[in-house]
Order: structure tokens, then C-alpha cells, then sequence
């Protein structure tokens, strides 16, 4: 008896594994056919439709593309829109300076006419998507010239897509290009800040908390979304109006238990889960512990500049947050992939591929090549790939002094093409980009950076694959002389000197630029690595894509009948999963959520991102939390974790309950899930979620900006 009561609890705490958590980025689009049951049976009460239809207002119609890699949602018939904090980072920077300290201190409309725009930034609605496969592969029979005929149906498609519309139209592959979707988007370009929260909400806990389970980060901001007179988008005017959107999210003020049903809907942007087992090896033992060994030295001279200077820590601020992020990531993903055994797992999986295979002699004959040709192509990859990183993390976005060569070289290449009002024009226009660059740039810390990324490459990359002379020369880095000449002798260091040259953009000056010696060796770097290493990489990746493309068939052929979802590709997905804890090592279990009282326990005066504001310490010792606490035990609940498959472009993604009420603001993912990229893990895959009533609670008794609160249509 004892045995079968064991075997009993034993079944009921392994269920939540298999029926809760739940692995999967799906096409809205294709959820009544492959999801929408097993989604009713863990509680959702909602149709397929109500999450996308084109026929009428759907979920769809309240989710949005945020700038160019996160995800918004609408919470008002007033364009009122939350993503995430670190999603509206760069405006919120954009618009601080030492006097409005915006990222210190917080930012707060208190009327719309104080909402603040933001050149560049734009919001893209979906307006509809549509499996086009039979039409992107018409006509295509000779295999040679599929490329060039895959193009030129698929601009075909884009082109009715977009003919008299005013909208956006991008054909997209799917599982490796086996299948082809269309995606139709309407954009907003006239998008205002409405409020942030000071950067000790809004980034509590820093790096040092990033990815992090349990975590206590107010991560959003508020935006909204601005149109003309007639509902439609438009540059940013005075005259515009707020935006009256066809959805928008209402609030639940309920909060969340164990085991409630969640949806997250967004725009998650890549994953690799049917990579071979020698691309998991690849990544897991080279490729990320290369990239987190050049952005561990970068982040060291960065963070020291800006522990040392309030200016340089503003500049500084973004740059940093950008680094660190894949950092940490790589690194919790290293060991996941470790933990779960990922290559033995992948070598398993093909094992059954072949034997599967080796049943049909026609299969054999069609398939037969794929596992020896993902081994000899590999290895054949190996060296580039190396290569390849290093010029990525060091060369391409290692310093600012090379992203502003690049910049200006691509203008010099074109001008001498232009005639002198063209070439002017072109010039004019990279001004703005010189502004923004020189606003957050601090030489002396970028001269450090520069020479010690530069001594890595010269050491860590083969000869074979750096300039010539650099590689000879490259040990006079280490006396700092090398770098101080050329940063001394290059007008790409002064911004007197560099708009001066581009205000009266001369033939004559295009070249005294061209002899910069910053543009000089730049250009070296760029190719060595063009005539070195790109060319073979890309001849290797292109026929690994096309045996990845055949491997992918042969999987979608094997388990026929099977809902697969494809790979992440920035696109309009459904993540489906529920609220719960989980226990990341042996003696350990997290909750599924954590409250004020943990922001409180941290605070830490002398640490930037642990200086809780006073307003907040307040609330908290008058316990004024009005409506926000939760109903079971009268604290103020920050965030939760759930068991939803979300990835990098889920940031800012409206996470909902059975009933579609909005509960929460995804955010990030536990560290030691972060390898779901590659290879998911039920068992400790958490997506980690803002609650919203924190968020409210923000806006209205910290901030006093309780009047946006109107707008919105709270579920109690």
C-alpha cells in the first residue's frame, strides 16, 4: 500500500512537468488547428479567433512590434502602450542629460502635451499572415536556380501585398525554408514617451540580478502611439491624435495562483531547436565561451569608467545594458546545454533519424547524405566560425571608434559615386548620427577598450585571418603607444573637426577622410576579413542551410500527424504554459512569485542599482497599497514566473489568463532556462513576468500619474 500511495504522490508532482509546462512558439494563425483544444483543457476559455482574426478585433490588434526588437501591447482606446523598461531604455536616455537625469530619477507626463516623441522609434501592428508556400516555389524546378526564382516570387508577393495599402509586407521562411508565410504590417511612426520608473525600479537589481530567479525588477514604460485626425500613421505632428486602436488588453487586478493557465503573445526573435548535434558542441564549448571571455573584458574597463564618473555612466548606460545581456545569457546557457547532456541528447535523436530512415530504401536514398554531411561541413566550418565571432564581438561592435569609421567609410564609398548635391545631401543626413554618437562617447574609456580587444584578436585569431601587418605589429599594443597615435592623429575623434569636413563634403574631403588613420585600419580589419574568412564561412553556412533545410523535411516527414512549431523568425507567435515555481538544484525551490518586501530587503544605498528611492520605502512603511495588494496575503506581488516558451523579442510581451485579461509584462527568463533557445526543459524553463499590478501600483501611488489609470479598463 505504502509503495502504491508513493507511486501515486510520485505521478501527481511529475504531471506538471508534462501537462503544464509547455514547449512551443505557435502561429496564431494555425492554433485551431494544432492548439486551441489542448489550450481549453488547461483552462483557457477563449477561442482561437478572439486570438486572431482578420475578420474582426482580435488579440492580434493589441500587440505590437516596439522599435526594432521587442514587443508592446495597447492597454487603452487612447494608444496608451507598456513594453518593458529596458525596451524603451534608449528613449528614455535619449531624453536625459545631467540636468533631467530621466534614467536616475524617472520620467512622468502628467498630461498628454508632456509626452515626449522620438525620431526613429515606430510600432508595427500585424495586419494579417498568410501560408504562402505554393506561390513563393511556383515555378521553381531547377535547383540551381532556386535562389534567384525564390526571390523573385517572394518580391512578387511582397509587392500585392503592399499595392495601394500604404502597409509593410515581409515574406518570411519557416522550418528552414520548407515552408513560406507572408506577414502584413501597419506602422506608427509618431510614438511619445508617456512615464518611466527611475532606473532603481525600472533595472533593480542590474546585471547582477539579469536572468535572474527571484526577482523584484519594475521593468516597463509607457508610451503612446499617435496618428492623424483620421485614425492613420503619420510622421510626428503637433496635430496628431492619440491613436483609437481596434483592441486593447483590459487589466486583471486578481494577481495569479499556482497552476492558472498563461498565454504570452509576441514577436520572439530566434531559436534553433533542430540544430544537429555538432552545431549544439559548436555553440556550448566554443562559440559562447569565446563571446563571454571578450565581453567579460569589455564590460570590466566599461563598468570601471562608469563607477568612476556620473557623466560617463549616463553615456555609458545603454551600452553596457546591450553587452551584458548576451553575456549573461551565454553563460547560463552553456550550462544548461551541460546539464541536460544536449550533444549525447542530439546524437540520440539522430539515431533515431537514421534508423527511421534506414526503413524505406526511398527515404535512404533521399536522406541517406544529411548526417555525414552535417559531420564533414562542420568540421570544415570550425576555423572560420572562430574567426567569425572574434571579428563580430571585436571588429564590428567591440569599440565606438570603429562603429563610427564604419559609418563614415560607407559614406566615403558611396560619395565618390554622387554628384555634389547628392554627396551633400548624404552627408547632412549622417550628422544626426554624429550628434548621437559623440553625446555617448568618452574617448579615454573607448581607448582602453580598443587596445585591450585589440590585443585579443591579435593573440586568439589565426594569422591567417588578420591584416597582415597587424599581425606583425600587434604586440605594440601593449605599451598603449600605438593606440594613443592613431586616436590623437584621427578626426573621427574630434567633432569640431569631423562636421566641419562634412558640412562642405568636397570630393577632396572625402579623401582626407579616406586617409584617416582610424578609417585606414579599419578598413584592413575589413578586408582581411572579407577576402579571408567571409567568403569560405558563407559558402560552409550556405550548404549547411540547404543539408538543414533537407534534415528539417525529413523530420516534419517522420512525425507526420505531429504538431511541430517552427523556429522563432521575429513573427507573431503563441506561447501557452502555467504559472508555477520550480526548483533549480537539488534542496532548492523557488516560488512562483516575489513582493515588495524583497525589493526592500535589498536596498543597498551604496549600489547604483539597489538604491531604492525613498517614495518607495515610504509606501512601504505606511503599507499604502490601495487596490494593488494581493487578496491572499496583503502585499504588493512584483513579479512571477510561468512555463511559457518565450526567447530575446518577447520583451515587453503581454502576458494573459484564461480569460484574456492581461496579468503581466514578460520580461525575461531564469538563468537556468536559458538554454531553451536550443534544447527546452520543462522542469526549469521559466519566462519571468512583470505583475501588472505592480506596474499600476507605480504609476499611481509612487509616481501620482494615477490619471492614466482612467483610460484603462481594470477587471476586479
Amino acid at each position: 500500500m505504502r509503495r502504491l500511495i508513493a507511486l501515486a504522490m510520485l505521478v501527481v508532482f511529475l504531471a506538471p512537468l508534462s501537462v503544464f509546462a509547455k514547449e512551443g512558439m505557435w502561429l496564431p494563425i494555425l492554433l485551431k488547428k494544432y492548439n486551441i483544444e489542448e489550450m481549453q483543457k488547461m483552462g483557457f476559455k477563449l477561442t482561437a479567433e478572439d486570438i486572431y482574426d482578420i475578420n474582426k478585433a482580435s488579440m492580434k490588434d493589441a500587440v505590437v512590434i516596439f522599435g526594432g526588437g521587442c514587443t508592446g501591447e495597447l492597454i487603452s482606446d487612447k494608444g496608451l502602450l507598456i513594453t518593458n523598461h529596458h525596451c524603451g531604455y534608449r528613449q528614455i536616455q535619449a531624453h536625459s542629460s545631467l540636468e533631467n537625469d530621466y534614467l536616475t530619477n524617472g520620467f512622468w507626463a502628467m498630461s498628454q502635451k508632456e509626452e515626449l516623441p522620438n525620431p526613429g522609434l515606430s510600432v508595427k501592428f500585424l495586419v494579417r499572415m498568410a501560408d504562402v508556400t505554393a506561390e513563393a516555389m511556383k515555378g521553381i524546378t531547377d535547383e540551381s536556380k532556386e535562389q534567384k526564382e525564390l526571390k523573385k516570387n517572394i518580391k512578387e508577393i511582397e509587392k500585392a501585398a503592399e499595392k495601394d495599402n500604404g502597409y509593410k509586407a515581409i515574406v518570411k521562411p519557416i522550418f528552414n525554408g520548407n515552408q513560406y508565410f507572408l506577414f502584413v504590417y501597419e506602422e506608427y511612426k509618431d510614438v511619445r514617451l508617456v512615464g518611466a520608473p527611475p532606473s532603481a525600479i525600472g533595472k533593480f537589481g542590474g546585471d547582477t540580478d539579469n536572468w535572474m530567479w527571484p526577482r523584484h525588477t519594475g521593468d516597463f514604460s509607457l508610451f503612446r502611439i499617435y496618428a492623424d485626425k483620421d485614425g492613420k500613421p503619420a510622421e510626428y505632428s503637433p496635430n496628431n491624435v492619440p491613436l483609437k486602436p481596434k483592441k486593447f488588453f483590459p487589466i486583471s487586478m486578481k494577481g495569479v495562483k499556482t497552476n492558472d493557465f498563461t498565454m504570452v503573445f509576441g514577436y520572439p526573435g530566434s531559436t534553433a531547436r533542430y540544430l544537429p548535434s555538432q552545431a549544439v558542441d559548436r555553440i556550448m564549448n566554443v562559440s559562447d565561451p569565446d563571446k563571454v571571455a571578450i565581453r567579460t573584458l569589455k564590460l570590466r574597463l566599461m563598468n570601471e569608467d562608469m563607477e568612476a564618473d556620473r557623466g560617463v555612466r549616463i553615456q555609458y548606460a545603454a551600452k553596457n545594458a546591450s553587452t551584458s545581456n548576451a553575456w549573461k545569457k551565454w553563460q547560463g546557457e552553456i550550462k544548461g546545454l551541460k546539464r541536460l547532456n544536449a550533444v549525447e541528447r542530439k546524437l540520440n535523436q539522430e539515431k533515431a533519424f537514421k534508423a527511421w530512415m534506414e526503413q524505406d530504401p526511398a527515404r535512404q536514398k533521399t536522406y541517406g547524405q544529411v548526417l555525414p554531411q552535417f559531420e564533414e561541413l562542420y568540421k570544415a566550418l570550425k576555423p572560420y566560425s572562430k574567426a567569425y565571432d572574434y571579428y563580430s564581438e571585436i571588429i564590428y561592435r567591440g569599440t565606438d571608434i570603429f562603429s563610427i569609421a564604419r559609418t563614415v567609410d560607407r559614406l566615403i564609398k558611396r560619395s565618390f559615386n554622387y554628384d555634389a548635391a547628392k554627396r551633400q545631401k548624404a552627408a547632412d543626413a549622417l550628422k544626426a548620427s554624429i550628434d548621437k554618437h559623440f553625446k555617448d562617447y568618452n574617448q579615454p574609456t573607448d581607448e582602453k577598450i580598443f587596445t585591450e580587444l585589440l590585443k585579443v584578436y591579435g593573440k586568439e585569431v589565426d594569422c591567417i585571418f588578420q591584416p597582415e601587418y597587424f599581425c606583425k605589429n600587434y604586440a605594440k599594443l601593449e605599451s598603449g603607444k600605438f593606440t594613443k597615435k592613431i586616436y590623437r592623429k584621427s578626426i573621427l575623434t574630434s567633432k569640431t573637426k569631423l562636421n566641419a569636413l562634412l558640412s562642405n563634403f568636397t570630393p577632396a574631403n572625402a579623401k582626407k577622410l579616406e586617409k584617416d588613420p582610424i578609417i585606414r585600419l579599419y578598413r584592413e580589419f575589413v578586408d582581411a576579413f572579407t577576402v579571408k574568412v567571409w567568403p569560405n564561412h558563407a559558402k560552409i553556412s550556405t550548404k549547411i542551410g540547404a543539408v538543414q533545410k533537407l534534415y528539417m523535411k525529413a523530420l516534419m516527414e517522420m512525425n507526420k500527424g505531429k504538431a511541430l512549431y517552427p523556429d522563432a523568425n521575429f513573427t507573431l507567435r503563441v506561447a501557452y504554459g502555467k504559472v508555477e515555481g520550480y526548483q533549480p538544484k537539488d534542496g532548492v525551490t523557488y516560488k512562483h512569485f516575489t513582493t515588495l518586501d524583497g525589493i526592500i530587503a535589498k536596498d543597498n544605498p551604496e549600489i547604483y542599482d539597489y538604491n531604492v528611492p525613498q517614495r518607495l520605502k515610504e509606501l512601504y512603511k505606511n503599507k499604502d497599497y490601495g487596490q494593488y495588494a494581493d487578496s491572499s496575503d496583503g502585499k504588493v506581488h512584483t513579479c512571477f514566473v510561468a512555463s511559457n516558451h518565450t526567447t530575446g523579442g518577447n520583451s515587453g510581451s503581454p502576458v494573459v489568463n484564461a480569460e484574456g485579461h492581461l496579468i503581466g509584462v514578460n520580461f525575461d527568463r531564469c538563468w537556468e532556462g536559458t538554454m531553451s533557445d536550443i534544447m527546452f526543459d520543462p522542469e526549469r524553463c521559466r519566462n519571468i513576468v512583470l505583475d501588472i499590478r505592480y506596474a499600476l501600483f507605480l504609476i499611481d501611488k509612487f509616481a501620482g500619474a494615477g490619471y492614466l489609470l482612467d483610460e484603462m479598463q481594470l477587471v476586479k
